[in-house]
C-alpha cells in the first residue's frame, strides 16, 4: 500500500541517525555484506520501531537472524543517551528553515463521529500535554515534545509538533480524526454551506476536503463529487465511508464534461474547485521530502529498494515552465468559468496549492471580467495574515498560506459570490480568529455556541 510504503520510507529517514548508530554496534554490514545500507535501514527500522517486518523473503530472515544484537546495542543506546522511549532518541527539530521540518501537525476532528472535547480527552490520556487554545501563529511553532493547541483560527483543527505520526493511532484508523494540512481546510470552512444543501466538489479526490463539506452540512444535504481516475475514487470512497459520511455521489467524470443544465444538479448552490495545479506550494516538495531525498541520494539508494516500490514513488518536478504555467492557468480559467455556469450557484471556493499568480490571482481576475457583473470576490476570513497579491482592485480579498507566515503548505483561496436577486447574502467569510465555532444556519464569524456532546465517544 503506497501509505503504509510512505510512512514507512518517511519514518526510517526521520531516525536514520539512530539507525546508523544501531547497524555499526550490532556490526551488521559487516556480517551481511551484500546487504545495501540504505534497505539495512529500513529493515531495522520495522523490525525494532515498526510493525515487526511485514516484507517476506531473504531479507526478512536475514534480519531476524541479528535481531538479538541489534535489540540489545537499542537498549545499550538509551542507556547511554539517558532516555526510555524510541522516540527520545531523535534529536530535537532544528528550526532552521520554514520548510516541512516545520509545518506542525494538524488534527482536523471529523464531526461526524465525534467532538473537540472528546478528542481533547482521548489524547490527553495518551500522556499529552493540552495547552488550550492558541493566541498566535508563534505558540503553534513553539510546540513540541508531547504538547497540542487548539489552532487560533479554526476550531475543529488541533495542532501537534511537527512530524508527530498518527498514522496508526485508533482515531485515525476509526475515521474520528483526519490528517489535514490546515491550508487544504480552508477551502470547505470558507465554503461553509448551510445544512440540507445541494453542493458540488468538482475535483474531489483523495476526499478529506469532501469529509470536510460533509461534516460542515452535518450530513444533511448531497455532495457531488468529481474525478477522473478510478482508483483514486475508490480510495475516496473507502475514506469517506470510514468517515461517517453519508448523502454523497460519486462520478469518474471529468468536471468540464458536467452538464449545469442537469436537472440533477438544479439545486446546486456552493461548489468548491480545487483543481489541477503546479503544487508549487506543497513544503514536502512537488509531492513530499521523503522522496525528494531519496531522488537526490541516487541511484544507489533506489536500487536498494524492492523493484515494485520504485516504480510507484512519484518523482518530484522541477520548476514548471512559463509555457506549462501557462496551459495550467488556461486549463484552470476554463474549469472556474464551467463551475460559474451553473444556474442555482450562489458560492464558490477556487482553491490551488501553487504559489504561484498565474495560477491564482491572474486566474480569478480573467474569469470575474469574464463574466462581469453577475459574480464579485467576497472579502475572505479578514483576520487571516497572508492576503492575495496586488494584481487587481480587491485581489486583497483573497487568501495566501506560507510555511514562514502560517505554518502550513502553500496554499491561495479566493471565495466568489453571485451578485444580485437571489445571490446570498453580502458577507466577510469569517472573522473566526474571535469568533472560532459556527454551527447549522450561521455563518463563520458568528458567535459561538456551546457544544453538544452528542456524538460517539472515543475511548
Amino acid at each position: 500500500h503506497v501509505r503504509q510504503l510512505y510512512a514507512l520510507v518517511s519514518e526510517t529517514l526521520r531516525y536514520s541517525p539512530v539507525l546508523e548508530k544501531l547497524l555499526a554496534g550490532a556490526a551488521l554490514l559487516q556480517a551481511e555484506k551484500k546487504l545495501p545500507p540504505q534497505l539495512a535501514k529500513v529493515l531495522v527500522y520495522d523490525l525494532l520501531f515498526g510493525k515487526g517486518l511485514k516484507c517476506g523473503g531473504r531479507w526478512k530472515a536475514l534480519a531476524r537472524r541479528h535481531r538479538a544484537r541489534l535489540e540489545a546495542e537499542l537498549a545499550r543506546l538509551k542507556v547511554q543517551q539517558k532516555v526510555s522511549r524510541n522516540e527520545d532518541l531523535l534529536a530535537p527539530v532544528q528550526a532552521a528553515s520554514p520548510g516541512a521540518s516545520q509545518v506542525p501537525r494538524y488534527v482536523r476532528v471529523n464531526t461526524l463521529k465525534t467532538c473537540v472535547d472528546d478528542v481533547i480527552d482521548f489524547f490527553k490520556r495518551q500522556g499529552y500535554s493540552y495547552l488550550g487554545k492558541a493566541a498566535s501563529v508563534e505558540e503553534l511553532r513553539a510546540l513540541c515534545g508531547k504538547k497540542f493547541l487548539l489552532d487560533l483560527h479554526l476550531p475543529e483543527l488541533l495542532v501537534f509538533p511537527p512530524q508527530t505520526d498518527f498514522h496508526d493511532n485508533l482515531l485515525y484508523t476509526s475515521g474520528h480524526i483526519i490528517l489535514q494540512d490546515k491550508a487544504s481546510c480552508l477551502p470547505a470552512f470558507l465554503l461553509d454551506p448551510a445544512a440540507g444543501s445541494h453542493v458540488i466538489d468538482a475535483c474531489a479526490a483523495p476526499g478529506n476536503k469532501t469529509s470536510h463539506l460533509a461534516a460542515i452540512l452535518k450530513n444533511k444535504g448531497q455532495i457531488f463529487a468529481f474525478d477522473v481516475d478510478t482508483k483514486r475514487l475508490a480510495t475516496m470512497n473507502t475514506m469517506l465511508m470510514r468517515a461517517g459520511v453519508t448523502g454523497f455521489q460519486l462520478a469518474q467524470q471529468d468536471f468540464l464534461t458536467v452538464d449545469p443544465g442537469d436537472p440533477k444538479y438544479s439545486k446546486v448552490t456552493y461548489i468548491l474547485l480545487d483543481p489541477s495545479c503546479s503544487g508549487s506550494g506543497n513544503v514536502r516538495g512537488s509531492v513530499c521530502p521523503t522522496w525528494s531525498r531519496l531522488w537526490a541520494r541516487g541511484p544507489q539508494v533506489m536500487a536498494a529498494l524492492p523493484a515494485g516500490m520504485v516504480n510507484r514513488l512519484p518523482r518530484e518536478e522541477a520548476a514548471p515552465s512559463a509555457e506549462r504555467l501557462q496551459a495550467l492557468a488556461g486549463f484552470q480559467r476554463k474549469v472556474l468559468s464551467h463551475a460559474l455556469s451553473f444556474p442555482a450557484l450562489q458560492r464558490l471556493v477556487y482553491s490551488t496549492c501553487s504559489l504561484h499568480r498565474e495560477e491564482n490571482e491572474d486566474v480569478v481576475q480573467a474569469v470575474l471580467q469574464e463574466w462581469g457583473s453577475a459574480f464579485r470576490l467576497v472579502n475572505a476570513f479578514p483576520s487571516w495574515p497572508c492576503r492575495g497579491l496586488a494584481a487587481f482592485p480587491r485581489a486583497e480579498c483573497c487568501l495566501r498560506a506560507s510555511p514562514a507566515d502560517t505554518l502550513t503548505h502553500g496554499f491561495f483561496v479566493a471565495v466568489l459570490e453571485r451578485c444580485g436577486e437571489g445571490a446570498a447574502a453580502p458577507s466577510s467569510l469569517p472573522a473566526a480568529a474571535e469568533n472560532p465555532e459556527h454551527g447549522e444556519g450561521t455563518a463563520p464569524g458568528a458567535a459561538p455556541r456551546k457544544r453538544k456532546r452528542k456524538k460517539q465517544r472515543v475511548k
